[in-house]
């Protein structure tokens, strides 16, 4: 039953976005959208997703809200950084050890990593968990620190939302050869 809710889902998701894209509602556009989206979940199905924990509104609120006070934060410092008098600001490549089991919530944070202005992941290595992220205005250690902390407080939000260990249960994954 759930996976036929899922599939119905897809199948709406495309369609609005299909009838955005043409940014007119009608029955044609709404007919079209739907032949667009089953050619598209019927001859380019993406693989199951496994889900190995489950959600929490609150922790997911607040890692929202967090997030989004991020994005403002670091937009403004941006912003700053391009438009002050002198050189510009040191950047650098920083490694990060994250500790999320979940390739799924991997890349949740990979991509929050990513659309925060100031830092973008350059590389995942996933078997050992490390986050390799270009960061712009890296120049005194109280930047370096800060930057970890953002990490650190991201993966607790990320945890406490979708992999506490009362509610964590392993998928088994099938090896290919």
């Amino acid at each position: 039953m759930r996976r036929h809710l899922l599939r119905a889902w897809v199948l709406c998701w495309l369609v609005l976005v299909w009838v955005l894209l043409w940014g007119k509602v009608s029955a044609a556009n709404i007919v079209g959208g739907l032949v667009i989206a089953l050619l598209i979940t019927v001859l380019l199905p993406l693989p199951a997703v496994p889900v190995e924990g489950r959600v929490h509104p609150l922790s997911l609120l607040r890692l929202i809200v967090v997030v989004a006070y991020q994005l403002v934060l670091s937009s403004v410092q941006v912003a700053w950084l391009a438009i002050k008098p002198g050189p510009p600001p040191t950047s650098a490549v920083l490694r990060a050890h994250i500790a999320i089991k979940s390739d799924l919530v991997l890349a949740l944070a990979v991509n929050i990593l990513t659309v925060i202005p100031g830092s973008m992941v350059l590389e995942v290595d996933q078997e050992r968990r490390l986050l390799y992220v270009h960061v712009i205005d890296v120049g005194n250690e109280k930047a370096v620190a800060r930057f970890y902390r953002q990490v650190e407080q991201m993966e607790r939000l990320l945890v406490a939302t979708f992999e506490r260990d009362a509610d964590w249960k392993p998928s088994v994954r099938k090896e290919t050869a």
